[in-house]
């Protein structure tokens, strides 16, 4: 079995909401994928079905070769709703949730000591987990979903609520595991984040699927239609340069934006550029996935649409 998970013109609906509309998704064995959108596109009523927490109204769903139910020992899961039982201590808690994934033995103790460190949280085994911060809280919960070494990772928004610190220690482990051949899969709305680690992105809008494919792909799907150019001189005009279809010099006063006419070559605008004037450097930029994302909105379902994601995206 090469997939990891498989769905099949699945569709969700609440009354006259389509929640998610017809997604197809093919999750391969052993790859990172970002299941990206902005608030409310539909990512966790998918997880859900996923999990076989909701079922969907139609579609086909496949985990693991079979379904999330009957493969639940070989899946971590981290909701997005964020929980532990207050009252209990740490190491307690996560002993707790391995036992019910089949785990026991004075070697599992032994494990999530090394764990808690490994996630930057020494010295909290016996503490409550009503004790720790909000922060703490969510890394003791997502070591709860990965301690049963799982073959399948599924996590929800894993970085929400996370300092800049505990993300990074966050995205370093979900990347180490992912060394390992794990597979996973994690949603987000915080699209920089998945550029960062992901080999596999999947766009989700209103529930519906607007990107599917390797990070590179998509990528070169989208032809890079900027320059970024520090100019010797601050006050040089770029106007007049063939293929330069505007100019926007950024509020550090150094650093001019060219974006690229539709049909001109990249490459060719830049040795003009370099022609027109000394620079100090000048680099076609790739596209973030936030532009991609805004761009691939606008194409299908226009301009006034396109500006609502930005909007949502850049108040996320």
């Amino acid at each position: 079995m090469t997939t990891a998970i498989e769905l099949v013109g699945v569709s969700k609906s609440y009354g006259s909401t389509k929640a998610v509309h017809q997604l197809d998704l093919h999750i391969p064995k052993g790859s990172m994928c970002g299941f990206l959108g902005p608030n409310g596109a539909g990512k966790s009523t998918t997880i859900r079905m996923i999990m076989s927490i909701i079922h969907g109204d139609v579609g086909e769903i496949q985990v693991l070769g079979t379904t999330a139910l009957a493969a639940k020992d070989r899946i971590g899961y981290l909701p997005e709703e964020r929980g532990v039982y207050r009252k209990m201590k740490v190491l307690k808690f996560i002993e707790y949730i391995a036992n019910l994934k089949g785990m026991r033995g004075h070697s599992l103790r032994i494990k999530i000591q090394e764990w808690l460190e490994r996630i930057e949280l020494p010295d909290v085994q016996n503490k409550k987990c009503e004790e720790l911060s909000k922060g703490m809280q969510q890394k003791v919960q997502f070591l709860a979903a990965i301690i049963h070494n799982p073959e399948l990772i599924i996590l929800d928004e894993p970085f929400s609520g996370l300092d800049p610190v505990n993300a990074k220690v966050i995205g370093s482990v979900i990347q180490e595991l992912h060394e390992e051949g794990k597979s996973i899969l994690f949603s987000t709305h915080v699209l920089h984040q998945a550029e960062q680690i992901c080999d596999r992105i999947v766009m989700i809008d209103r529930g519906v699927k607007v990107l599917d494919g390797s990070l590179a792909s998509i990528q070169e799907q989208f032809n890079p239609r900027l320059l970024k150019v520090i100019p010797l001189d601050a006050e040089v005009s770029f106007d007049s340069i063939a293929g330069v279809a505007t100019t926007t010099k950024n509020k550090n006063g150094s650093e001019v934006d060219l974006r690229i006419e539709e049909h001109a070559n990249p490459v060719e605008v830049l040795q003009r550029v370099v022609a027109h004037t000394p620079v100090i450097s000048a680099q076609i930029a790739r596209p973030t996935l936030d532009e991609i994302f805004i761009e691939q909105v606008a194409r299908s379902k226009g301009a006034e649409a396109a500006e609502t994601v930005r909007s949502e995206l850049h108040h996320a």
